[in-house]
């Protein structure tokens, strides 16, 4: 996330150095503080953008650092950031959802464009807009599928989970004994729990959903949704939405409480660790004997490819086999070759063997590794663990003294393994953010890891 990557044209390569007290803000909070470099400068100019929206067509908040500006300008700001703001707060959303669920099933529709539950007295402003008639319990109960998913892939990306993995981590959270889940950007898993709770007298577990999607406050109440942003730990309901967190998170003193992520994949790794850490730290705050020095229990849902990231900014975390599906992405669906596998995974604190995968689904326990993988995954003697990332069983290269794709050849001129199609004419260029040769710019020491 972050607009850093759409707020200036010219080459040169975009660092993030964070939230910052008092900056500026936009419709989606306080805007993250970025450093433009050019290729081998030392530290170009800073300046302030939009937290959630990469693309300057979807906020085009910008501001420099060291740029004064005008009372007549902040003003203005003021202004465009509450014409920007939902036309309904979340308490009268409450009451609007309370009138609906009164009215008979013939009076109740859903305008698909304002993508608002319509009272009969608003029927007349939206006549000439399509919407949904009869709009049912069931309905009202899984909005994820009531309400158009949001697919921009940086600021939303709501790519729903599958039936299927919804399933599975709701039984896998039940077996672990968690009794709470804060659910951070994965309307589906809370809707499943919401829907479990109202229908089944002895079902335990009770979430609360933390988006950035208004929408759902239609639906839920004060304590079961804050509007929220992970890309800047912004919660937009102020210090009310924050103790219903607060309060969400210590209850049982603490304990028996997991937070599940499922980010943006176009989002900024470092922004979302930020805002994770503030998550836990607000837990560790319960003030529990022994919290002092544990982690909040957490699965983090990203791609496999974004491991080492994740790693820098939680060392206890590990990966795991499962592959998590998606409903409306065309790549990731589960399937048992190439591309069509997804590339999805859950990462965690908690102690890999206590994670159990589903065995009819081609998941074995490997005794070594002490966890499961999937079944391409086989152990390699020389790494001495399970090292595959994609589900395809991989190769050892004894040159590079490690595992790799099976696509891979040992290329000398690159002294690495790589495709047979790769291009080994550039081994000599530098790296495009310092000029200097051995690594990437995504590796750049010189960049900031906040």
């Amino acid at each position: 996330a972050g607009a850093g990557a759409g707020a200036m044209s010219e080459p040169g390569a975009i660092a993030l150095l964070g939230p910052q007290h008092g900056a500026p803000r936009c419709p989606h909070g306080p805007a993250l503080l970025f450093v433009k470099t050019g290729q081998g400068q030392e530290e170009g100019r800073r300046f302030y953008a939009c937290s959630a929206c990469r693309d300057r067509k979807d906020c085009n908040f910008f501001q420099w650092e060291d740029e004064k500006v005008s009372q007549t300008r902040l003003a203005a700001r003021e202004e465009y950031n509450r014409n920007h703001q939902p036309s309904f707060t979340h308490r009268q959303n409450v009451e609007r959802y309370k009138n609906f669920v009164q009215l008979p099933l013939s009076k109740r529709r859903f305008c698909q464009e304002c993508q608002q539950l319509l009272l009969p007295a608003e029927w007349q402003k939206h006549s000439d807009h399509q919407f949904l008639c009869e709009i049912c319990t069931a309905q009202l109960k899984s909005p994820s599928q009531l309400l158009y998913p949001l697919e921009n892939k940086k600021t939303n990306a709501q790519y729903l989970f599958a039936d299927r993995s919804c399933q599975f981590l709701l039984n896998l959270l039940i077996d672990l004994g968690f009794r709470r889940v804060l659910c951070v950007g994965t309307p589906r898993l809370h809707e499943l729990i919401q829907s479990k709770a109202s229908q089944e007298e002895d079902f335990r577990v009770r979430s609360l959903l933390l988006d950035i999607d208004f929408r759902y406050s239609q639906f839920y109440t004060e304590d079961e949704f804050c509007h929220y942003n992970m890309f800047n730990h912004y919660f937009f309901g102020g210090e009310a939405a924050h103790e219903t967190c607060r309060k969400f998170l210590y209850e049982d003193n603490g304990e028996r409480v997991i937070m599940v992520t499922d980010p943006p994949f176009g989002g900024l790794v470092e922004a979302l660790a930020s805002s994770f850490k503030k998550l836990m730290a607000m837990w560790k705050e319960t003030g529990k004997e022994g919290h002092n020095n544990k982690e909040m229990p957490m699965f983090w849902i990203f791609p496999y490819f974004f491991e080492s990231r994740i790693l820098d900014f939680f060392p206890s975390f590990n990966m795991m086999d499962y592959q998590v599906d998606y409903d409306n992405h065309a790549l990731y669906k589960h399937g048992k070759t190439g591309r069509r596998q997804s590339p999805v995974r859950i990462f965690t604190n908690l102690t890999p063997s206590m994670i159990v995968l589903p065995v009819e689904e081609g998941y074995r326990f490997c005794t070594v590794c002490q966890r499961y993988v999937s079944s391409g995954n086989q152990h390699c003697e020389i790494c001495n663990s399970c090292t595959s990332k994609d589900g395809r069983r991989w190769k050892h290269c004894v040159l590079c003294k490690k595992c790799v794709k099976p696509s891979w050849f040992h290329c000398n001129n690159c002294n690495c393994c790589a495709l047979q199609t790769h291009s080994c004419e550039k081994t000599d260029a530098g790296c495009f953010v310092c000029g200097k040769a051995g690594h990437k710019r995504s590796a750049c020491p010189s960049l900031s890891h906040t």
